[in-house]
């Protein structure tokens, strides 16, 4: 899938609206997701659906997440396990169709989950969206939407970059001559 036409009209694209501003899109009204969810199977996307509001413990994201995108066995069931397996679903290694238009990986009751366990509620939408911005450089759309019942709940940013030194300087020993 290419990335969105900047010729075509975009202004009726729900999938555009909601990546335009993050990867990570918050809904309370379980109608809203809902409408968004209908709007984006009609046009091919692939929704993962994950019910968080029974997880307790990030063990339970993280079963529930293993099985929901087919991940291979050695997960490690970790959050840098979570991000090696969100990285091979980008690359439609597994867990993703390559067929779809794209992916949607679909919390809700997402807050009961990270009044839990807010270390790692906070870390899965960073891996996330850090997961979907890579994927849209090699087409591959993907996002996330959070349903939550409280109106109230903030998380803080999620995919910031750091700044990197690039490919051919990124030891410290190519950048320092001996």
């Amino acid at each position: 899938m290419s990335a969105f036409d900047p010729d075509g009209d975009l202004s009726g694209d729900v999938a555009f609206r909601l990546v335009a501003a993050s990867f990570v899109r918050l809904f309370w009204r379980r109608a809203l997701l809902d409408q968004a969810i209908d709007w984006l199977l009609d046009h091919g996307y692939q929704v993962v659906r994950l019910d968080a509001s029974a997880w307790t413990r990030e063990e339970d994201l993280h079963t529930a997440i293993a099985q929901a995108l087919e991940f291979p066995n050695y997960y490690g069931r970790n959050l840098d396990g979570l991000n090696d397996c969100l990285s091979d679903v980008t690359a439609f290694e597994y867990g993703a169709r390559r067929d779809a238009t794209g992916l949607v990986i679909v919390f809700t009751g997402y807050d009961r989950f990270a009044a839990h366990c807010p270390r790692a509620a906070q870390i899965t939408l960073n891996i996330i969206a850090d997961q979907a911005r890579s994927a849209s450089l090699f087409g591959h759309r993907m996002c996330c939407l959070v349903q939550t019942d409280d109106p109230d709940i903030r998380f803080d940013p999620v995919g910031a970059i750091p700044v990197l030194w690039n490919d051919s300087e990124w030891l410290d020993s190519k950048r320092h001559p001996d």
